[in-house]
């Protein structure tokens, strides 16, 4: 490595750390909720696993259409629990599936 580089990297990095520990935590307040889940089969489902991390306004706008029924749902559902962690039940992304597909 470049001897004229270290100094600078070892600058940054010490810059880096004191700034994290000096951080503090962002509080903030969601807005209010302007729409509910639809009502239908499997919807306590969908408000335990979906609604801690999505409003009902962002499935509001997901596509719609012939093309976006159960495999759209599912693939959707598989998704967040591989992609993004979400605690989601194997036997639990049929159901969710299922009332997305029939009732967005």
């Amino acid at each position: 490595m470049n001897r004229t580089i270290l100094p600078a990297l070892l600058a940054a990095g010490a810059l880096c750390v004191a700034l994290a520990v000096n951080a503090k935590p962002v509080a903030y307040e969601a807005p209010p909720e302007t729409v509910e889940f639809k009502p239908g089969p499997g919807v306590e489902l969908v408000q335990g696993n979906c609604g801690p991390c999505h409003s009902a306004d962002y499935i509001e706008t997901q596509p719609r259409g012939p093309k976006f029924k159960k495999d759209f749902w599912k693939a959707e559902v598989v998704k967040m629990i591989k992609v993004y962690g979400a605690p989601i039940k194997e036997a639990d992304i049929d159901p969710i599936a299922d009332y997305l597909a029939a009732t967005y």
